[in-house]
């Protein structure tokens, strides 16, 4: 089989899902995006002792701060899953999730950590994605007045959104000698720079998707592991995080990859 009819029949299969899956997509996707929040408003609240103490031990800000700290993390996330769920406020819930991903980043000091901080960025990329989807298309600050369809903040939110997710697989390739690595890092590589530019993005996403929840299952079953042991909430914590960027792609499959893409510029030429 030639290659361009495989890559055909791929697409063809890859439409076909999205007109089965069309309906239910974008709530899937909501709901993966949103998990690492719930998962960690939920923990906030069942782990609130430790979580304050390690924050007034680290940061020596006294019992107010850390617990404001814990509060405003368990509030913060909670309030802005439900939002999101719920289709309320969706812009504000947003930007309350960035907030307190910018607030974790330096309070668990995930500046200094590449690979945490890469997946931070990626988890930002999917709420980007998210703000992009609650936009309707002709809404923008200049309401009523025709504007160019690639200038309009959706379409650079959908491009920000997808190059932030990319991160996340840069943090699994693996720089090993064998043959199985180099493999996946090559078509992993090729898969996420035409998610990046957005060339044959649906059908790249889609990839990523199955690739990325395969990985997920196989290697951070925190499920396996005793919860009083410390890898329980290590695998726990990855696992969540991986699927909040498999929905950021779920979006990417649902909504296409806008404006800014190569794959729009193909319908202009």
């Amino acid at each position: 089989m030639a290659p361009n009819d495989l890559m055909s029949n791929a697409e063809d299969v890859a439409d076909q899902f999205l007109r089965v899956t069309k309906q239910y997509l974008p709530h899937i996707a909501r709901l993966c995006l949103i998990s690492t929040f719930l998962e960690d408003g939920i923990r906030m609240w069942f782990q609130w002792s430790e979580q304050k103490d390690y924050i007034e031990t680290t940061w020596g800000c006294g019992f107010f701060l850390a617990t404001l700290f814990v509060l405003i993390n368990l509030l913060g996330q909670l309030g802005g899953c439900i939002l999101i769920l719920s289709r309320n406020f969706v812009q504000y819930a947003c930007f309350g999730l960035f907030g307190i991903i910018a607030l974790q980043t330096v309070a668990y000091s995930i500046l200094w950590d590449p690979k945490f901080l890469m997946r931070n960025l990626a988890l930002g990329g999917g709420l980007l994605l998210l703000l992009a989807e609650s936009r309707s298309e002709g809404r923008s600050m200049f309401a009523g007045v025709p504007t160019m369809r690639e200038s309009s903040p959706k379409q650079y939110m959908q491009l920000g959104g997808r190059v932030l997710l990319v991160l996340m697989f840069m943090t699994l390739l693996h720089f090993d000698a064998n043959f199985l690595s180099i493999l996946q890092n090559l078509v992993g590589t090729a898969l996420i720079v035409l998610v990046a530019i957005g060339f044959k993005t649906k059908l790249a996403a889609l990839t990523l998707v199955i690739w990325l929840l395969a990985i997920n299952v196989y290697f951070n079953a925190f499920w396996t592991i005793p919860a009083y042991k410390p890898m329980h909430d290590f695998l726990k914590y990855d696992f969540f995080q991986t699927t909040s960027v498999i929905g950021g792609l779920l979006l990417v499959v649902a909504l296409g990859p806008g404006g800014v893409s190569m794959d729009e510029k193909k319908k202009e030429w």
